[in-house]
């Protein structure tokens, strides 16, 4: 049986103190969040996460020590960016993880809070069952909650250094299939829409769009030129207008595949204010299948995200995790469905079709 790292092993490691080793691992400040990510990730390199704090699995309902019980699941949503309990998106998840606690009798507390001193005076390991992540969650935070030895999962985003289970919709697969349909009703010049390093999710579909592409043999020497990548997190009309132009001067794609709803809908309201036709000169997708992508004209083919199962489907997936001690943790993928919509259409309808 492999010898349990230590902290001394770690600054060693690092050329550090063993003090500065536990301040970074104990999550309560005392060292810059700079050092702190550095000896996180040595840590997670020496396999220190693997081997600290294993679960020890209660059981549903738990007594705790002040004589009541653990009922609850905390739901950790970073009021950040698009990430908060309002959108279409994040909203939906919320709602399943809600239904499915209460059909199995628990209630539910979230915090909206990415910070770890904040976060650690709401979390109360004898006082809940576990934690469900929904979105972005630091790894500061995250290694607070492994060390406690809190059972938790993840939707809809995995951290490198500290292991959990995870729940995802297929996104590559998922966008693979999408980018086949385009290709197979005469796409040859196409174009993702998003960057790929904002998430997981959006990495993977961009990596199901290009490896499509490439099967194809319709994928230029670079993939840089199959992409056009967004800065920030919101307002991307200007930048898609301004790389729209710069295409306009040399050859339209007859095809832009866009990483969200979001992004393929503020793409669609450019592409329509200059005057380019959807989908006559340009077919346009999106990801997720929010309300608004069949409410707009046109309605908008894109990939119909499960979003109340994902939350359901954590909620079982970590009561599988609090009443079973098992170490191996799991990523569970969900099917997504491409819904064919008024965005698209056959290439021979195109610009390109046309010379």
């Amino acid at each position: 049986m492999a010898k349990k790292v230590t902290m001394q092993q770690i600054a060693d490691y690092m050329g550090v103190s063993k003090f500065v080793v536990s301040k970074a691992l104990s999550g309560k400040g005392g060292v810059s969040e700079a050092t702190k990510e550095k000896v996180i990730k040595a840590a997670s390199q020496l396999g220190y996460f693997s081997k600290m704090n294993p679960y020890l699995p209660p059981k549903p309902a738990e007594s705790t020590q002040d004589g009541g019980t653990k009922q609850s699941v905390l739901v950790l949503m970073p009021n950040v960016r698009f990430q908060t309990k309002e959108s279409v998106y994040w909203g939906r998840i919320l709602d399943g993880i809600s239904a499915r606690l209460e059909a199995a009798g628990l209630g539910m507390m979230i915090v909206m809070e990415q910070s770890a001193d904040h976060f650690l005076q709401a979390l109360n390991p004898s006082g809940i069952l576990g934690l469900i992540g929904v979105g972005e969650i630091s790894s500061s935070v995250l290694l607070e909650v492994h060390r406690l030895g809190v059972p938790f999962i993840l939707v809809d985003h995995e951290d490198g250094l500290i292991p959990s289970d995870t729940v995802f919709v297929n996104n590559y697969d998922s966008m693979h299939r999408l980018t086949n349909y385009l290709i197979g009703i005469g796409h040859k010049h196409l174009l993702f829409v998003g960057d790929p390093r904002y998430s997981r999710s959006f990495y993977d579909r961009w990596t199901g769009f290009r490896s499509a592409v490439e099967e194809q043999g319709l994928a230029p020497d670079s993939p840089a030129s199959l992409l056009i990548r967004l800065e920030g997190y919101e307002g991307f009309t200007t930048q898609i207008q301004e790389a729209v132009e710069a295409l306009r001067r040399k050859a339209l794609p007859t095809a832009l595949v866009c990483a969200n709803d979001t992004i393929a809908l503020d793409t669609i309201e450019v592409l329509q204010r200059m005057g380019i036709k959807v989908p006559q000169e340009v077919s346009v997708t999106g990801f997720d299948n929010i309300e608004r992508s069949y409410q707009t004209s046109p309605s908008l083919t894109t990939v119909n995200v499960p979003k109340e199962l994902m939350g359901s489907r954590a909620v079982e997936k970590l009561l599988e995790r609090v009443s079973k001690d098992q170490d191996a943790t799991e990523k569970l993928l969900i099917a997504g469905e491409v819904m064919y919509r008024e965005s698209s259409a056959g290439a021979a309808k195109t610009a390109e079709a046309e010379v």
